[in-house]
């Protein structure tokens, strides 16, 4: 998803996306991120995997 920012209010920046819905989201995931700069947000699946099993494994040697 891209999405532009609009502007800040407080701990939110109000994004805007291509068909104009309008969503908050924790200034602290746009860092160092202005007014009207596009962002991206997407869903990593590789890594949502890795981290998947990762956290598996750490699961299975702890109830071992």
């Amino acid at each position: 998803m891209i999405v532009t920012i609009d502007r800040f209010e407080g701990d939110f920046a109000v994004v805007e996306t291509d068909n104009r819905k309008i969503f908050l989201i924790s200034k602290e995931l746009v860092l160092n991120a202005h007014e009207g700069d596009v962002v991206s947000i997407e869903i990593m699946d590789k890594e949502t995997k890795r981290r998947k099993e990762e956290i598996s494994k750490l699961a299975d040697e702890l109830f071992k």
